[in-house]
């Protein structure tokens, strides 16, 4: 929604403020972070992800983001809300037709990619927390930065 403020000038008014909150909501091409808490919120733009980090634990959390799917993927009731009615009648005619009748949904894969990337930030975390592999991730950004900045003068 934009809105156009006004101020009185005289015998007139004239704009002297825009609010846009589409603009004001969005964001540029690249990696974020936002963080919202009681009371406000706070946005840091271009953001690095950690890349060597989540290639090290994706192959170290293997197990872990297959168990993660898997756990996520297991077939659930659905969050629609039923009358005691319905429920008592609908477990009556599960009886009657048997387990394929009972109403199960199935995740999303967004579902399950969320379940992976927690599991990879989670061993990602892990990870980090050791002197040697901060040290080596050090390293690794330094060489990416150094590569980005020399693919940019061949560029120019």
């Amino acid at each position: 929604m934009k809105k156009v403020y006004y101020e009185k000038v005289g015998r007139r008014y004239r704009p002297v403020a825009e609010y846009d909150n589409d603009l004001l909501d969005s964001f540029t091409r690249g990696a974020h972070l936002v963080l919202c808490y009681p009371g406000g919120s706070s946005r840091r733009f271009n953001v690095e992800p950690n890349h060597a980090a989540m290639i090290a634990a994706g192959r170290v959390a293997e197990d872990a983001i297959c168990e993660a799917l898997r756990k996520a993927s297991e077939m659930r009731p659905q969050r629609t809300p039923i009358t005691l009615g319905q429920k008592k009648a609908w477990e009556k005619l599960a009886r009657e037709f048997g387990d394929a009748l009972c109403p199960l949904m199935h995740p999303s894969a967004s579902d399950l990619a969320e379940a992976g990337v927690r599991a990879m930030q989670e061993e990602a975390d892990k990870l980090m927390k050791h002197a040697s592999v901060r040290a080596a991730y050090d390293q690794f950004q330094l060489v990416c930065a150094l590569t980005h900045s020399q693919e940019n003068l061949n560029n120019a």
